[in-house]
């Protein structure tokens, strides 16, 4: 049996080496780095209901859609099932006397001249030359009656035939027949097609490189009419299946991959051109389309280099089966960047080259996490990863490109960030820093945002303001990225929302664009407690482009109640339908201890817990709508002898012993809403029977006399009074106040801790509540004690200070002081918890594997 002489046959070589075909990388067959066009999954999904019948035997869509592509008359064009079928034909039909083909060239030129029974001639690309092609070299060999078959650019050797020379020649020779091959003419910013110049021109185009979709087999020829009549006479019907006609008609109507994809490869191929030219041993010859040829110098063959590339399973092209070269020649296709590094460290090592080290360390490993939806547990997962790591022992560190959130921290150097990436910094055993959440959007309304950019607010912005300002944002992301990838051995990236939202994606910033920035493979996290988790899944995959889908490594489901073993045949099917692993069953962790990511568990009512004890204290906290940092009141969640409720009615506030109106990103809207819904008077009501009422930054700025707003950040009002029943006044600045404080509580003496975000200046009073050690101060309170507020969040962290405030509400209601801490606020046993249930319930050697570790 005869063996299959061209590149791109990953199939025996896996066969062979007992490897699936996705492990190998394939420098042998010359297909578009971009990958297929964005829309080509979705369009061959809604084809797929058409299978049913049979495609149009006449390829009337796609002959119309060549048509207007190439200018030429639909009687002029067949399609074919790829140009080789054309090839196969051509040679058997056209009525010549022999075939004239310059070599070295495509094997099948001549293989396909002697099977339709022509003699074959072949003139010489000489070496000395370049493999260039000489046009009076051709014409002396020319004689009436004979078919000239050559590619331009020519394959293997890249050179480009200049089109005013063969056009000439066509119409010097018009007994002749050309057929010019322009698979590769797509790839080159200035080729253009020969197609109907004359009547004795034949090319044919494959679009399957071009559209890297080797697989679909699609392509066509453009010929003289009675030529083109008597191809589609020969031609068995229905070459074209209704995929391949479906995707040929949207691709050449696609302008814009056509002009990105010219201009990746000629950047790719420019780089790896450079790379290999400071090899001695390797010469390279002039290219002009998507591949390189090489010949080896060192007296080495081609098949000791090959041989060497398929042990680390790559594949490289050997040329000596091409007619006039050796075993010193070879092809190599142009792939991705990363792929092209790895083909060249592979060199470097075959050739004894020592690789040169930078004086910079070598970039992090990465791994992502992303949903199919907000809030299906990617935080989470990564503060468990980052845990896992850092108990064995890899210096790890979180990062989150962008965050929305109104939930934010002020690290140690004064900057903002996302409060999610704070937890993750802390299951890593790191004190937080912006650079590991360089984006955070804090919503201020239906439509808007506060941005933080690397820790410091650059203005409010609209959504569309904020895509104009995305190109300014993404270059923030990379800087942070790599400045971490500088220090760290691994990075466990966290996206937002879901990959698939298609509304999003050509923006995105956070997502695929960032694992692909990263190299790093995804995890994609679904919430089954919602349902639909396996065909979030699938449809999240569908409506990924190719190069999104080879990023997604696997998949992990979150938040499962029940017998895990009973997932298996969804997992089957999942893998059937993906070629992806389900690689973990995550059960559903009630009261884990750790701060949530965002308001979602808030607004849920998730806070909410029934009493543990009878004797237990109420404290009743308002839902505002535009409420920041609730963490406040996570401290209380584990306490027994605390009964939180989280209201969003007036009617519902009832007689507490406590009611704490929480931040706000939004101060005088959310004042507004309190007034507008009835809150003011239950305040108040309470307040006279002895409540207590705390305010923390928006709520402390809600309880004084006024709030200005002179710089109308978050209104136009201007100025707006409080409840008055702390006496102080609120200007809100355009800087925004950003520090991190540790001090005491006056009347308990406890130590405290905490920070503070906000643009308000309030006239805090003389006598303040807590005093920090820096000998600044913060805090007002009332007369009677029991009205109280300040800027710091994190107040309640404190375990001394927390059961302080706990046992003075027992004591106004007759319930004796506990007088000792009984719930610590530790996040390090959660954390331990948290890695513990993740490593035993999902594929950790799979996801070490997939970080290299």
């Amino acid at each position: 049996m005869k063996q299959f002489e061209h590149g791109g046959n990953i199939h025996k070589f896996g066969r062979d080496n007992n490897l699936d075909s996705g492990h190998i990388l394939d420098f042998s067959a010359n297909i578009n780095p971009l990958g297929p066009p964005e829309w080509f999954r979705s369009l061959v999904s809604a084809t797929l209901e058409k299978i049913i019948h049979y495609p149009d035997p006449e390829n009337s869509e796609f002959i119309q859609a060549i048509s207007e592509h190439s200018g030429v008359s639909k009687e002029s064009i067949v399609a074919a099932n790829g140009t080789t079928e054309l090839l196969y034909l051509l040679t058997r039909i056209i009525p010549a006397k022999r075939a004239l083909i310059p070599v070295p060239s495509y094997v099948d030129y001549v293989k396909a001249s002697k099977l339709g029974g022509l003699p074959v001639v072949t003139v010489e690309l000489r070496e000395s030359d370049d493999f260039a092609f000489r046009i009076n070299r051709l014409k002396s060999k020319i004689q009436p009656g004979d078919l000239v078959i050559l590619g331009t650019p020519n394959n293997p050797t890249g050179t480009i035939c200049d089109r005013k020379e063969l056009l000439s020649l066509a119409i010097e020779f018009p007994e002749t027949i050309f057929i010019f091959d322009e698979a590769f003419l797509d790839f080159i910013d200035e080729g253009i097609s020969l197609a109907g110049e004359q009547s004795n021109i034949i090319t044919i185009n494959s679009m399957t490189k071009f559209y890297a979709i080797p697989g679909l087999r699609v392509g066509y020829g453009i010929l003289a009419p009675e030529f083109a009549a008597l191809v589609r006479e020969n031609l068995p019907p229905w070459t074209v299946n209704s995929l391949a006609q479906a995707v040929g008609v949207e691709a050449l109507k696609d302008k814009e991959y056509q002009v990105n994809s010219r201009k990746l490869c000629r950047e790719l191929r420019l780089e790896l051109e450079t790379e290999l030219s400071s090899f001695s041993e390797l010469k390279l010859y002039p290219a002009s389309a998507n591949y390189l040829f090489i010949k080896i110098e060192n007296g080495l063959e081609n098949s000791e280099l090959a041989d060497f590339c398929l042990d680390h399973g790559v594949m490289i092209r050997k040329c000596d089966n091409y007619k006039g070269l050796d075993s010193s020649f070879i092809r190599i296709a142009v792939r991705t960047r990363k792929e092209n590094k790895q083909l060249l460290a592979l060199f470097l090592k075959f050739f004894g080259r020592k690789i040169v080290k930078t004086a910079s360390r070598k970039r992090a490993r990465s791994i992502m996490f992303q949903g199919t939806c907000s809030d299906a547990g990617k935080s989470i997962l990564t503060a468990a990863l980052c845990r896992i790591l850092y108990q064995d022992g890899v210096n790890v560190a979180p990062f989150k490109a962008q965050n929305m959130s109104l939930n934010s921290f002020v690290t140690l150097q004064g900057d903002e960030m996302g409060r999610a990436q704070v937890v993750q910094a802390q299951a890593a055993g790191l004190d937080p820093e912006c650079r590991m959440n360089p984006i955070l959007l804090k919503p201020n309304s239906d439509t808007g945002s506060q941005i933080i950019v690397q820790g410091k607010p650059v203005g409010n912005m609209s959504v569309l303001e904020y895509d104009s300002y995305k190109p300014k944002a993404w270059l923030a992301v990379r800087d942070s990225f790599d400045s971490l990838a500088n220090e760290y051995d691994v990075l466990v990236l966290e996206g937002a929302g879901s990959p698939g939202e298609v509304n999003l994606k050509a923006n995105d910033i956070v997502n695929m664009k960032m694992a692909q920035y990263a190299e790093s493979p995804v995890i994609l996290v679904g919430d089954i407690d919602r349902g639909g988790v396996y065909a979030s899944f699938v449809g999240t995959m569908e409506v990924l482009a190719e190069w999104e889908r080879q990023l997604i490594a696997g998949f992990m489901v979150n938040k499962f109640r029940g017998q895990a073993s009973l997932l298996d045949s969804a997992h089957l099917y999942v893998k059937n339908h993906t070629g992806r692993e389900v690689l973990g069953v995550i059960p559903h962790l009630a009261n884990l201890g750790l701060p949530e990511e965002d308001s979602v568990s808030f607004k849920k009512g998730l806070f909410n817990r029934e009493k543990v004890r009878e004797d237990s204290v109420d404290i009743v906290v308002l839902n505002l709508p535009h409420i920041s940092n609730f963490t406040d009141i996570e401290p209380f969640l584990d306490e027994p002898d605390v009964h939180i409720r989280i209201v969003t009615k007036a009617t519902e506030v009832g007689t507490p012993q406590a009611i704490l109106i929480p931040g706000s990103k939004n101060v005088i809207h959310d004042l507004l809403y309190l007034k507008s819904e009835g809150f003011i008077e239950a305040i108040m009501k309470n307040r006279e029977a002895g409540c207590e009422i705390v305010g923390i930054c928006g709520g402390y700025m809600m309880l004084g006399e006024t709030i200005e707003d002179p710089h109308e950040i978050e209104s136009a009002a201007g100025q707006i009074a409080g409840l008055n029943i702390l006496k102080m006044t609120t200007v809100i600045r355009k800087a925004k106040q950003l520090i991190r404080v540790k001090g005491v509580h006056k009347d308990s003496g406890s130590s405290i801790f905490g920070y503070e975000i906000h643009h308000g200046i309030s006239t805090d009073s003389d006598n303040p509540l807590f005093v920090f050690d820096d000998n600044s101060s913060c805090g007002t309170v009332d007369n009677s004690g029991r009205v109280w507020g300040c800027y710091l969040h994190g107040v309640f962290d404190s375990d001394e200070f927390r059961r302080w405030f706990i046992d003075k509400l027992r004591s106004r209601i007759g319930l004796q002081p506990v007088g000792e801490i009984i719930a610590p606020y530790d996040l390090e046993a959660a954390f331990d918890r948290l890695a513990d249930c993740v490593r035993e319930n999902s594929d950790i050697d799979t996801i070490y594997r997939l970080l290299g570790l």
